[in-house]
């Protein structure tokens, strides 16, 4: 072969390992650059975070913020963690990126791990709760085609769910605001109330050998932040083991140690088909899982689903020590301990001056909803939270959501809810 010396040149000069110097870490930042080079599908508070250690952030001027928010209940183990910096480090020098035409360790031990840990006997990675739910959603639907025939496709699912920002799984969640101006949405979605018992075990008196699967949250998050009753959750078992079709748990809030169990269904009396998992299960590196039974993962074949960074080195490395870290009895049962004391805290604020109709949640996920005097005030919460140097969430116009690490100080618990009254009295007035 032929080769220039200018070609050889070339080739040689571009495969140098040593770093070379870049601008962009030192460029100019602004929040209205956000604005002006930014898709508008976000409204991001006026302050740039841009350094966290523990349950405590730093936006550009040095000024510290307390975290409940947890990045929406991903970063479950705080800002970075030792174990986590670790982990992506020795893996950083190891291999990044090798697509699903090969394997690899970290992906393999993270499935292992998962699959000792819980009912699953085959786990498929992804890279965030909407593709973990929508790989759910397809294996059910084509299990469910394999068994039954194309006439068994219907999913039930609840209003007020959130399952996803995919065409499919936005249409699984039963919020119109969300899955509107898209269509023609898929079809053959029910959606019903969540927690009615009657109404789940109606539709499916009506329409049982079209049902392949229920996908539920065992508490929804985004729909207000309200726990599934355990006698719903069994019924929705019971109902899907008589009539065929498959429960698909989408734990993407609610696992990885959030509500006090590795996965809230632990907690909760039943054992789903297909459950799915992201946010905590990275701690803040994108991953997201979906884990089943070997008998269902079966109707997938090579090249019927598929991914290019799903079981990503880096993301599973990340991921493998923080379910290290979550998946013992002290974390879990620290988890039970913070719940006792933000509920402790709450209703303690809450009787110095009536702001909350009602404090509920599991674990450290907890919802705050505001009293018929204050209803849908939730953002202007949110808002003054942020100028109280606290980070907090909402779900919904009238619920105020904490979802802080798993492993806050109880330094940060006092501070960040002295910070959450103030916040409180300055926005409800």
């Amino acid at each position: 072969m032929s080769v220039s010396r200018r070609d050889e040149a070339l080739v040689a000069q571009t495969s140098r390992r040593e770093a070379t110097k870049s601008g962009a870490s030192t460029m100019p930042v602004t929040r209205e650059l956000f604005d002006s080079v930014m898709v508008p599908c976000f409204a991001p508070a006026q302050f740039i975070p841009v350094r966290g250690e523990g349950s405590r952030v730093w936006d550009q001027h040095g000024r510290m913020y307390i975290d409940f928010a947890s990045g929406v209940a991903v970063t479950a183990l705080g800002h970075c963690h030792p174990a986590m910096i670790r982990a992506l480090e020795e893996q950083a020098h190891q291999i990044w990126h090798v697509s699903n035409w090969f394997t690899n360790e970290p992906a393999l031990r993270l499935a292992k791990r998962l699959v000792d840990a819980t009912f699953a006997e085959r786990v498929f990675f992804a890279n965030s709760g909407a593709e973990a739910n929508e790989a759910a959603l397809k294996l059910a639907r084509r299990y469910a085609h394999d068994r039954y025939g194309a006439r068994r496709s219907r999913i039930v699912s609840t209003l007020n769910a959130f399952h996803g920002r995919t065409l499919f799984t936005v249409t699984a969640g039963g919020q119109a605001k969300y899955a509107s101006g898209f269509g023609p949405n898929p079809a053959g979605f029910t959606h019903l109330p969540y927690n009615d018992v009657a109404a789940l075990e109606a539709e499916f008196a009506a329409h049982a050998d079209e049902i392949c699967a229920v996908i539920l949250e065992p508490m929804q998050g985004e729909g207000g932040m309200t726990p599934g009753k355990p006698e719903y959750l069994q019924a929705a078992r019971r109902l899907c083991t008589e009539h065929g079709a498959l429960l698909v748990l989408d734990e993407i809030q609610s696992g990885m140690g959030r509500t006090g169990a590795l996965f809230s269904y632990m907690q909760k009396g039943i054992v789903p088909d297909i459950l799915t998992s992201a946010k905590g299960l990275g701690g803040g590196f994108p991953i997201g899982a979906m884990l089943t039974t070997a008998e269902i993962a079966s109707a997938f074949s090579v090249g019927v689903h598929g991914t290019t960074y799903g079981g990503n080195p880096l993301a599973c490395a990340v991921a493998g020590a923080v379910f290290d870290v979550i998946n013992t009895t002290e974390v879990l049962d620290g988890v039970k301990a913070r719940h006792s004391l933000f509920i402790e805290g709450l209703r303690a604020i809450n009787g110095r001056r009536r702001v909350f109709r009602d404090v509920r949640g599991e674990g450290v996920w907890i919802g705050c909803e505001l009293d018929e005097a204050w209803r849908g005030k939730a953002a202007a919460v949110m808002n003054a939270a942020g100028e109280a140097g606290l980070l907090v969430l909402m779900a919904g116009a009238d619920v105020v959501r904490l979802a802080p690490s798993l492993v806050i100080s109880l330094d940060e618990i006092l501070e960040g809810l002295a910070r959450l009254e103030t916040a409180l009295n300055r926005a409800l007035t």
